[in-house]
């Protein structure tokens, strides 16, 4: 198995999606999960490349937010789209980066992701409120490559 398969169990995958569908419940938002073993460049770029190729950059608000997880390198980056990113208050991301890494520090892969999620989803109910005319732009499911 790669490392990418042995950083999760099914279980803990199943957690985060539960997190990500709780998230968005309340919320036009999309947030979506990548994790890949090595970006084999520059991270925030990657990520920048994941969120064009998963379609994050087409959502109707540009609100969408990506983690994504390069494992192998032991990096994260949380990437908003313009429209979050204008919306949320100074150090917003830097704290979520914060929660994520402590929990990374400790092993505990999931708990960080999922309190990351959890954090997005708050800002986005916030800035971007769902209302019945919203529908689910983007797959829930974690992406992996």
């Amino acid at each position: 198995m790669s490392k990418v398969e042995d950083f999760l169990s099914y279980e803990e995958e199943q957690d985060i999606v539960t997190a990500i569908l709780e998230a968005e419940k309340n919320t036009s938002g999309e947030i979506r999960v990548h994790i890949e073993s090595t970006a084999k460049m520059d991270h925030f770029s990657r990520a920048q490349q994941v969120f064009h190729f998963l379609k994050m950059d087409n959502t109707k608000e540009s609100n969408g937010v990506l983690l994504y997880v390069a494992v192998e390198d032991k990096k994260f980056v949380i990437y908003g789209d313009t429209g979050i990113y204008r919306a949320v208050p100074k150090g917003f991301w830097e704290s979520t980066k914060e929660v994520i890494s402590n929990h990374f520090k400790t092993g505990d892969f999931k708990q960080g992701i999922v309190e990351g999620v959890q954090r997005a989803g708050k800002e986005l109910q916030v800035h971007f409120p769902w209302d019945q005319t919203d529908t689910n732009e983007l797959s829930d499911a974690i992406s992996k490559g």
